[in-house]
Order: structure tokens, then sequence, then C-alpha cells
């Protein structure tokens, strides 16, 4: 998971992790170079947002803490911890739809509003993360 040293790091495997659902001050690291893009987060216990490209990419509220976050041309998947209920909204393909999986069991199938945005809710614990897995259709 993130820390408040690092909000925002490449894995070993690639993939990113972010966020830091603990702090009670905002915090956020600009122009972080990744695949070729620039990334940009936000976070603190009310919100974690992510950006790439100035573009939207993740956000949810309260903040949580993302680890292994991948995203290809199928959707996305990764490792989630918090507090609580988390309404978590990931920025995908215009009008699409998606099948939504929380730790291997089906969460059913959600369609993206014509820009792009598929809302989920989230059932969190500080002790265990949440794998979501977010496939398009």
């Amino acid at each position: 998971m993130a820390s408040a040293e690092q909000l925002l790091f490449e894995e070993a495997d690639g993939s990113l992790s972010f966020g830091d659902h603990t702090l009670a001050q905002k915090a956020k690291v600009e122009d972080f170079p990744y695949q070729g893009d620039l990334l940009k987060v936000k976070t603190y216990q009310t919100m974690t947002k992510l950006e790439k490209n100035g573009m939207f990419v993740y956000e949810s509220v309260p903040g949580t803490s993302v680890s292994h976050f991948k995203e290809n041309s199928d959707g996305v998947d990764f490792k989630v911890t918090g507090v609580g209920d988390a309404q978590i909204t990931i920025g995908l393909e215009d009008d699409q739809e998606y099948k939504v999986s929380l730790n291997g069991q089906s969460a059913g199938f959600v369609k993206t509003n014509l820009g792009g945005k598929l809302n989920i809710s989230v059932e969190l614990s500080e002790t265990e993360a949440v794998d979501v897995l977010i496939k398009k259709c």
C-alpha cells in the first residue's frame, strides 16, 4: 500500500500503487512519469483521485489506498483498502458495458455514461484488500 512518503509509485510488476486513506490533510504528487504519461494523485481521508495527462482515471469517496492498479484495453484491475463503504468512479470507454467482480465474485454489470465514467460501491476494510476487476463485455 502507498504510504505518506510514497503517495504514487510503480510496483515491480509495472502496475501502480497510489493514495493514502489515513492522511488527515490533503497531499499530492504531480508530474509523475509512468510509461510515457504524466500522472497526478491527490489523496487524504475524504478523497483519492488519480489523473493521467490531465484526464480523469480514478476517484474514491472517502479516500482509499490502491495497489497493483493495471489498465488495459478490456478494463482495469486493482486492490483497494479503506474505511467502510467507498464510492469509486473509474474512467473507461464511453457508453460501454463492463462486468464488475469483487474478490472473485460477480457484482453485476455496469454501463458507463457518455463521459466513460463507471461508478461502483465497495465495502472496504483496513485489514484486507478488496480485489476489483472491471472487464469490458
